[in-house]
Formats: structure tokens, C-alpha cells, sequence
């Protein structure tokens, strides 16, 4: 399926407050009560509807435990939006917080935007953190907040929706500068365009050569968030060729 936008999202908070869950809930709409913990990162992916444009979410679900905390923040950027989770029944959890926030603001783009999920709603009877709280730490360091239950499917689906309309709406606003993204993909989209009318094997290059080298390249800055604000509008291959002069 086509769509018109990719936005990277990663999921970060402690150890056991449900973030694979969360993900589980959001891409295949089940709910699974034993999980075994994240080792390093785990992969999803969902289609949403955006303003009336389908949106690719990619979803990357982070291990929460201390040895694992070099692996997370090597995958914070070139990410456009974060699910910052903990559990409303280990106060633990919540005070580990700005922690984990600290990390997000020094290792993600400047524009990233957060959802705070204080998850497992469900079992409000056993709450260690009231929900004033949780919507007070929101509103002091600028995050989006909800309470969501990745058991009983309450608010998941609201907490990556919501975020990536706030994504979108920076996009509106000028916020996500998508002009380099778009220079990059066209020069990329030109080279191919060259070597598939075989006007690059006749001036001696070597295709073989060529093609795995411009690969890699943008294999690199993807990887490297050179040119990924974790924003990525898949239209650039329709542009026009750009004169070589």
C-alpha cells in the first residue's frame, strides 16, 4: 500500500511498564500477558490515516533495562516521535522519567515529538501514581499525556494516533524542513534515471560499482539522521529530472 508519509516513532521508559505490549496492541490488535523482555530492539510497523493522507508509522520498541541504554540511544535519532511509558503501579517507574526524558532531548531531533503513556490503566485499583501527576510532569516538560491500557486496547490506539497528528501538524507549520530530503532523493532518483537510459555506462562507468555505492550512501544517511528528521515524504522519485547544466 502506498502512502504519503513515513514517520519514525520509538517507544522508551523502564523495564516491564508495557511497551512491547503497546506495540503488540497497536499493530496486530492483541494483547499478549506474558512477554519476554526486550533484548536491544524490537520492530512494528501500522498504515494510519492522517488528515485524509495515509501515513506509514515504523515502530521501534526499545529494551528498558541499564545495560541495554547505549543500543536505545543509538536508535533516538532520525526519530520524529517517542511513546515515553510507565507504569501507574510502580512509582519507580515514574520517577525514572526525566531520566529517560534527559536522554530523548540530548540524543533525538530537536522536534521530536513525545507522548507520556502511563500504562496499565486496567488495574487503576493497584495505582501507585494518580493521573494529576502523570498529566502535571506533561504539562511541565512539554509532552502530549494520556493513561492507556495495552490489555484492554483503551487509548493505544488514541496515544500513536494522536502523536503522529501532532507530527503532521509541525509539518504544516514549517517545523519538519523536508527541503534536503527532497534535494537528496532527487539527485538519487537522477542517478537512476541516468543509469537506467545507459547515459552513465556511456560516459565509463561502472553500474556494478555505481549502484552499490549510491545504495550504501543513502543506506548511511538514513542510518546517520543526515538527511532523516524521521519525517519522510515518499514523492521524491516523482519530481522532475533536474537539468544537468
Amino acid at each position: 500500500m502506498s502512502y504519503a508519509y513515513l514517520f519514525k516513532y520509538i517507544i522508551i521508559g523502564d523495564t516491564g511498564v508495557g511497551k512491547s505490549c503497546l506495540l503488540l496492541q497497536f499493530t496486530d490488535k492483541r494483547f499478549q500477558p506474558v512477554h519476554d523482555l526486550t533484548i536491544g530492539v524490537e520492530f512494528g510497523a501500522r498504515m494510519i490515516t492522517v488528515d485524509s493522507r495515509p501515513v506509514k508509522l515504523q515502530i521501534w520498541d526499545t529494551a528498558g533495562q541499564e545495560s541495554f541504554r547505549s543500543i536505545t540511544r543509538s536508535y533516538y535519532r532520525g526519530a520524529a516521535g517517542a511513546l515515553l511509558v510507565y507504569d501507574i503501579t510502580r512509582r519507580e517507574t515514574f520517577n525514572h522519567l526525566a531520566s529517560w526524558l534527559e536522554d530523548a532531548r540530548q540524543h533525538a531531533n530537536a522536534n521530536m515529538t513525545i507522548m507520556l503513556v502511563g500504562n496499565k490503566s486496567d488495574l487503576s485499583h493497584r495505582r501507585a501514581v494518580s493521573y494529576e501527576e502523570g498529566e502535571q510532569f506533561a504539562k511541565e516538560h512539554g509532552l502530549i499525556f494520556m493513561e492507556a491500557s495495552a490489555k484492554t486496547a483503551q487509548n493505544v490506539e488514541e496515544a500513536f494516533v494522536k502523536t503522529a497528528g501532532a507530527i503532521y501538524k509541525k509539518i504544516q507549520d514549517g517545523v519538519f524542513d523536508l527541503s534536503n530530503e527532497v534535494k537528496f532523493f532527487r539527485n538519487v532518483c537522477n542517478v537512476l534515471r541516468l543509469m537506467e537510459s545507459n547515459l552513465v555506462t556511456r560516459s565509463r562507468a561502472n553500474p556494478e560499482v555505481l549502484v552499490p555505492r549510491l545504495l550504501k550512501g543513502v543506506a548511511a544517511a538514513v542510518a546517520n539522521g543526515t538527511i532523516y528528521s524521521g519525517v519522510y515524504r515518499v514523492s521524491h522519485c516523482h519530481l522532475p529530472l533536474e537539468s544537468s547544466s
